[in-house]
């Protein structure tokens, strides 16, 4: 009652004054009353206006023709910023009306009637403005406004001028209220802007750039459609917008208005500016790094760091500029708040402009701070997305050139590390760079302001300070540490999942896939030991920084009573805003720390990974085309793979070929055909296993060449492609998937010598590609390609096969490094032993063959049924689709509530997320508790009495505080033991879900989308995901605390706050619809850019040789584009919404210093009116945080749904079945019966088996023939069940295969597949993986493969050191320990899939003498190219179109001259008998 009382007589008093000085003798007309009753009259005559043409337009006959059929291409000037204007009129004028209301309903005089009416009009009028504007005007295309509307807008400015002035003249008399002044000055600047827009404007396009904050246009067709045609081509609006644009961003509303109405694709996304595009970007980034350094290999940690900064110095040098202004903004209000709280207390000894001036001065502060701090951030994320760029690319060029020997320093899975992890994570620290320098300017600030308010105490508090910053340095160190631990790793992580995602194929077949996942598993325990060392350190150096602050408070308190320097809540509210503000550096400054550290690691690996030695340009001297007729020369060549090994790989290399000469290399594996061909390489070449570039058919032939069609034809009729192109869907527009997988062995071996011969060389060099192409195939590409297409080029090939050696004009024989022999077939033959010894096992291995007809030869040729090139369709899930590969699964639309759902209750169901908020909601119950108690207890002016003692107020600030500090350690340690649990889960769910995953869903799936998330998902769930979860709460409730202090002090802030809020959290609806696409968006397009390195990395020499480096890097900085364009949007929405929000926040916080300078002295307690200020000094910055942390949340959480799609990928049938598991001598006897197996690929792809019945005896051997297509392979992975069958059963000694579990099949079978593979590690763990035998056994095992001298040679032994995918052994030798696995694991079914298909001949024999001595009571399923591979099986089966067409003995067959296999067997009889070498005369 005494509050109401007071306020009466306040009030009472206020318009006694006021009504004394307007009366008495003045003339009516000059009276204030009288402007705003015209005021008044004028709105109520547009709204009656308004609704008569409301009703005319009801009762119009309404033309048929819609304005959305007659919209044109103008409208009027700043259109929807008017729209915006009159809206914010509106808002102004209810809140205005409100005030008023509640203010003055005590009593009411005429004037304030009159005022009251005024708003009320106001408030109808504008309101119906705004409705008219949006619904009429901004779709009828008109291109000016009515004539009405600008003369009532003349008149609106005329009288608001008129109400300014009158204010202005009488309050030398009577002490208007503030709203007042405020109101006129509000109208006038509107009334000036809509005049300017109605009368001198002119029209503007449609398409112009200039929008407004917000776009709500209702024509989505129009719009979506046209961007979508020109999104992808057309320059973001941010290069040519004006000033007004990019201040307040609005360049970015079309794109979040498309948004909206479409979900958003990359085409709908604009290009990057020139000077943010990675092609301008990575130019001057190069320059200034040479400039340093002078060639790459020199660069040091600090050069590339001094060449980062020097490429973007003036984005730096702006941005540095912006947090100086926003630093020097945000200290104005702690400044100024002990003189706003001595003004409420009643010391009031300066004039009411003063106060003006001191609220002008927090308004204008605090809109500086928003516009700068919005623009900062907008900036520093521009050159992040900047260096990321240039770094990603100068990895990719200088791994394009990297040597041999540099390559076994760094894995392929470490380079893409290098690119996935340490450029991002040097990108990011652009938001942190100036933080550990402006920290120290803060200080210097916040000293001085405690220095004026505190005085000598204030040297406590900056000595607090210093020891509070000192303390987190050992905690930095530790950091330091334990993030190059993580990242170690994370590298050897990467490696051991990139090369088994590459391999997998083989750990099915073999059942090692569970192995290889626990050897993942323990690799990421290693990772998971650092990863939790350093959350706990992280949040330990949380807790002690955030309890800096408070220790910080305590110590200048305490100084403060020590030194008997009056505590007054003025000065206390000013020293706790200024560490208020001081404290968001401090709490963000363990984190600078740790970006500081991990920036510094990850520019020490990439400046390592940057001197490691080149390919020597200047090796192989390249001479003009014409220049001399010697086209390759060697003279004297030593040439090695490890420059320090003492024992080079070639010796005493003396090489001369003249042009158009064909040149045969041959020799025993690892005797140097390879390398050699590897030391002239420079022209098209053909690598021994088969490199396929994702894409198109007819893209990867052309390589980056231009079409010529008579031409191209020529090559596919050479390379016997055009039937496969008949079958397929798409022809030479059909999609190859990653590594080729859609496509067998043989097309992926053709379709790359397709790519050489349509380069036009002067030099090609072969590496053995006839070995993995069948008996007929092989025939015709030597015939066609080697003898027609290039009759008259260069041609050095590498060939196993003694068949295509006579065709040779000079053949080379190899051995230990060396050229033993050189000549013509014939000259050589006699002239040494290692030729004849190559000739003679071709020969012994004919010899199956002497009884072979002549006449059959020729006649095979003619009458030999076509059995035709049909296509794998093995692995072609998709070709409906012109895929091989599954687009990348992308969610739409919002993030389910269950991805949220899934992560919280991943840890304990929970359990922890109560404690966390908890401990939350306490720390801040505290925190404010402590503030509210030492701004109660201390008196507000000098004069007045305290109401507790020192001591009393210091130990219970102190308690308060303490109990505060351990809750923040508690939420902390939580937070991080949270995080760190699920992030393991989700690892561990989502990695058993890949291993356990069908094969299909590695052939559909490139393993850049699979390193992806197994890279960057999991490290965002690792560190950043728990992170901003916690603080979106935390943020939440530290927001809920300053609207409940803001509340406690005026409870009308509600007025304001409410509507306020709704619109903030419509803006943040509106927003994250196009935010959370444009996430998404950022995730699919980094997997192409993984995916485009990965296999760069793999075919870097077929692309050096093919001379398209440049094409390839232009490719990459293409793909680095497309990936930055939505990262860039995604910031400028960003902060679009920042900027909405923080001016929102301002509204509220301006209305909350008018409201306490308008209210009557002694209403409210000035300490606490001031401490709601302090607290509101933050509410713009909070409340535009928590909108950006739950929109920054929404797009992390993606990582998390990302991973839990990987958690749900359909498993293969159980590995084991209890009920169903077959005895441990399983199978006993070998016998394989196939009864009516079906087999297709995919439900809606033709059947690839269909319906084959047959039987294998156990312990005899069946070859199976047939050509491409025919369903050799299909067999293969039925027996397996790699692919499940679709009707019918392969019984296995009388157990169906299917009814069992994949281990207990798998293990019980082996085989030898076509490609040879080893994995990183040493030739022990390659032989023996599951480490389930003896050394003894293993060197028996190795002395039966004839690699027993060769590993003993070796350092090491069996612990010698098998490089990534066995790049350091020889493709023979790898072969020949795939033969040791098999002879350890000594199964009774041995299935060779074209095992011998890339070893010569020699060693082919070898295999099968150790096969036929050590397997000769077991089951041998052999799949082979060789013809005399089968010939000493006991069956032969031939398929053809998935159809058993003969199976019989090898004898019999032969007997039947007409049978396909005799047929066979005669074609491979005439090629083996030098018919080439005829043939190539003839041609000559």
């Amino acid at each position: 009652m005494q509050f109401v009382e007071s306020s009466k007589g306040a009030m009472t008093t206020l318009f006694s004054h006021y009504y004394s000085f307007m009366y008495p003798g003045t003339d009516f007309l000059l009276k204030p009353v009288f402007v705003r009753g015209l005021s008044a009259s004028l709105h109520l005559v547009l709204l009656l206006v308004m609704f008569i043409s409301w009703l005319c337009k009801k009762f119009k006959v309404v033309n048929s023709e819609g304005p959305s059929q007659r919209l044109k291409e103008t409208r009027c000037l700043y259109l929807k910023q008017t729209v915006i204007c009159c809206l914010g009129v509106f808002l102004f004028s209810l809140v205005l009306c409100l005030l008023n209301y509640c203010w003055y309903r005590n009593g009411w005089s005429i004037e304030e009637l009159v005022t009251l009416l005024d708003l009320a009009l106001k408030t109808l009028a504008w309101g119906a403005v705004s409705v008219y504007l949006r619904t009429q005007l901004f779709n009828s295309g008109e291109p000016k406004y009515p004539c009405l509307l600008i003369v009532w807008w003349g008149l609106y400015l005329f009288t608001s001028c008129c109400e300014l002035v009158m204010d202005v003249l009488y309050r030398k008399h009577v002490n208007l209220p503030v709203h007042y002044f405020v109101s006129d000055v509000v109208s006038v600047v509107m009334g000036l802007f809509f005049c300017y827009v109605g009368l001198i404007g002119k029209n503007e396009g449609l398409g112009a750039l200039k929008e407004p904050l917000l776009i709500v246009d209702s024509n989505a067709s129009n719009e979506a459609e046209s961007n979508k045609s020109k999104g992808g081509e057309t320059v973001t609006p941010y290069s040519n917008a004006g000033f007004f644009s990019i201040l307040t961003f609005s360049w970015m509303a079309p794109l979040i208005s498309l948004g909206n109405k479409k979900t958003l694709d990359l085409e709908d996304v604009p290009q990057l500016a020139p000077g943010d595009s990675v092609v301008g970007a990575f130019a001057n980034f190069r320059n200034k790094l040479e400039a340093e350094c002078g060639t790459i290999n020199g660069v040091t940690t600090t050069k590339l760091a001094k060449a980062l900064i020097s490429s973007a110095w003036k984005e730096i040098l702006l941005t540095a500029f912006l947090e100086i202004m926003n630093t020097l903004a945000s200290y104005v209000g702690p400044y100024l708040i002990y003189t706003f709280v001595q003004y409420l207390n009643g010391q009031r000894d300066f004039s009411q402009n003063e106060v003006y001036v001191l609220v002008s001065m927090f308004s204008a502060a605090k809109l500086v701070e928003c516009l700068t701090q919005e623009h900062n951030s907008f900036r520093v994320q521009q050159i992040e997305i900047r260096i990321q760029s240039v770094l990603v690319t100068m990895i990719y060029n200088k791994e394009m050139t990297l040597s041999c020997q540099s390559k076994k320093v760094h894995t392929s899975g470490e380079i893409i590390n290098l690119m996935a992890v340490d450029a991002q994570r040097i990108g990011n620290f652009s938001c942190f760079m100036h933080e550990s320098w402006i920290v120290l300017v803060q200080v210097a600030i916040a000293s001085s302001i405690l220095y004026k308010n505190l005085g000598l105490a204030s040297i406590a508090a900056y000595v607090a300070g210093i020891l509070a910053l000192l303390a987190n340095f050992p905690l930095g160190s530790l950091q330091k540490k334990f993030q190059g631990k993580i990242m170690e790793s994370k590298d050897r992580r990467m490696k051991a999942t990139s090369e088994i995602l590459s391999n997998m194929r083989i750990l099915k077949f073999q059942g090692w896939d569970m192995k290889f996942l626990s050897k993942i598993m323990e690799l990421r325990k290693t990772e998971a030991g650092w990863l939790k060392k350093f959350l706990y350190t992280s949040a330990t150096s949380s807790f002690v920084f955030s309890g800096a602050s408070t220790f910080v408070l305590v110590v200048t308190f305490g100084a403060c009573m020590l030194m008997g320097i009056p505590l007054e809540s003025g000065r206390i509210l000013s020293a706790l805003a200024t560490f208020g503000v001081l404290q968001v550096s401090i709490s963000n400054f363990p984190e600078t720390i740790s970006m500081i550290v991990q920036t510094k690691v990850s520019l020490d690996r990439i400046a390592f990974f940057l001197r490691l030695d080149d390919l020597q340009s200047d090796v192989i001297e390249r001479l003009p085309r014409g220049s001399s007729d010697t086209t390759i020369e060697i003279i004297g060549g030593n040439f090695s793979w490890d420059l320090s090994s003492s024992n080079p790989t070639l010796k005493d290399i003396n090489l001369e070929v003249k042009q158009g000469m064909r040149v045969a290399i041959c020799g025993t594996i690892g005797s140097g055909k390879s390398s050699l061909l590897s030391c002239i390489l420079g022209e098209a070449y053909v690598a021994q296993s088969p490199w396929i570039q994702s894409g198109k058919i007819e893209e990867n032939i052309l390589f980056g060449k231009e079409m010529e069609r008579e031409k191209y034809e020529r090559v596919l009729e050479a390379c016997s492609l055009k039937k496969d192109l008949e079958i397929l869907s798409f022809g030479d527009q059909t999609v190859i998937g990653e590594r080729g997988i859609n496509l067998s062995g043989e097309q992926k071996q053709r379709v790359q010598i397709a790519r050489a011969l349509y380069q036009d060389a002067d030099i090609y060099l072969f590496d053995d590609p006839f070995s993995a192409v069948d008996v007929h195939t092989g025939s015709h590409l030597f015939k066609e390609c080697l003898l027609g297409l290039l009759s008259s080029k260069t041609v050095v090939y590498v060939t196993h096969q003694v068949e295509f050696l006579p065709a040779a004009d000079l053949i080379l024989v190899m051995k230990e490094g060396r050229i033993t022999q050189a000549g013509k077939n014939n000259d050589i033959l006699n002239s040494g032993t290692d030729f004849m010894e190559l000739v003679g096992a071709h020969k012994k291995a004919l010899s199956a063959l002497d009884s072979t007809e002549a006449g059959l030869v020729s006649r095979s040729i003619s009458t030999s049924k076509e059995i035709g090139n049909v296509v794998v369709v093995q692995k072609q899930e998709n070709e409906d689709t012109q895929n091989a590969k599954v687009d990348d699964k992308r969610e739409k639309g919002k993030v389910g509530f269950s991805v949220y759902w899934k992560y919280i209750t991943m840890v304990y169901g929970g359990t922890l997320v109560p404690f966390i908020l908890l401990a939350q909601v306490l720390f801040q119950l505290l925190q404010i508790g402590s503030n509210y108690w030492i701004v109660w207890a201390t008196p507000v002016s000098q004069g007045m009495k305290p109401d507790v003692g020192s001591s009393t107020l210091m130990i219970v600030y102190v308690s308060l505080a303490i109990g505060s500090s351990f809750f923040i350690l508690v939420r902390t340690m939580l937070v991080a033991t949270a995080g760190f649990m699920a992030a393991n889960q989700l690892f561990n769910k989502m990695h058993l879900s890949i291993f356990r995953s069908p094969m299909s869903f590695f052939d559909a799936t490139p393993s850049g989308r699979i390193l992806n998330r197994v890279s960057t998902d999991q490290s965002a769930v690792d560190l950043s995901v728990p992170f901003q979860v916690g603080t979106f709460a935390f943020s939440t409730i530290q927001l809920f605390g300053i609207i409940a202090v803001m509340s406690q002090v005026a409870w009308q802030v509600f007025i304001i706050f409410i509507p306020v809020s709704a619109i903030c959290i419509w803006y943040q609806k509106y927003y994250i619809t196009s935010a959370r696409e444009l996430a998404r968006l950022v995730g699919v397009c980094k997997a192409p850019v993984i995916q485009h390195f990965a296999e760069t990395i793999s075919g870097s020499t077929t692309i050096r040789s093919f001379d398209e480096e440049s094409r390839f890097r232009d490719t990459n900085m293409k793909l680095m584009d497309a990936y930055s364009r939505p990262r860039f949007n995604i910031a400028s929405a960003r902060e679009w919404l920042c900027l909405c929000l923080d001016m929102l926040s301002f509204i509220a916080f301006l209305f909350l210093l008018v409201f306490l300078i308008s209210i009557p002295e002694g209403v409210i307690n000035p300490g606490i009116a001031g401490l709601a200020v302090a607290y509101g000094l933050n509410l713009n910055m909070l409340q535009a945080w928590v909108i950006l942390i739950l929109c920054q949340m929404k797009s992390k959480i993606i990582s998390v749904e990302r991973i839990l799609q990987y958690t749900c990928i359909p498993s293969e049938p159980p590995l084991v079945i209890k009920e169903n598991q077959p005895n441990h001598s399983w199978p006993s006897n070998g016998e394989v019966d196939i009864r009516d197996l079906q087999v297709r690929y995919a439900p809606h792809m033709p059947l690839v088996l269909q319906g084959i019945t047959c039987n294998f005896p156990g312990g005899m051997k069946t070859g199976i023939v047939g050509r491409t297509g025919s369903g050799k392979s299909t067999l293969t992975q039925a027996l397996f069940r790699i692919v499940e069958p679709t009707a019918g059963q392969i019984m296995i000694d009388g157990i169906n295969i299917s009814l069992i579990g994949l281990h207990d099949l798998r293990s019980r079978l082996s085989i030898i597949p076509q490609d040879p593979t080893m994995f990183e590690g040493t030739v022990r763990s390659n032989l023996d993986p599951l480490e389930e035998y003896a050394d003894e056994q293993i060197w028996e095992v190795l002395e039966k493969c004839q690699l027993g001298d060769e590993v003993r040679k070796r350092e090491g032994k069996l612990d010698s050191t098998v490089s990534e995918n066995g790049e350091n052994w020889g493709v023979g030798q790898r072969q020949l320990i795939c033969l040791g696995r098999v002879l350890l694991k000594k199964s009774k079914i041995l299935v060779l899939d074209e095992a011998t298909a890339s070893v010569d001949t020699a060693t082919d024999t070898l295999i099968q003498q150790i096969l036929r001595q050590h397997f000769s009571n077991c089951t041998v399923i052999t799949i082979a190219h060789r013809i005399t591979s089968v010939l000493d099986s006991d069956m032969v089966l031939l398929l053809n179109n998935g159809l058993i067409e003969e199976y019989d003995s090898p004898t019999r067959l032969l007997e039947n001259k007409s049978s396909t296999f005799s047929q066979l067997v005669a074609e491979y009889t005439m090629r083996s008998n030098s018919s080439f070498e005829k043939l190539s005369d003839d041609l000559i």
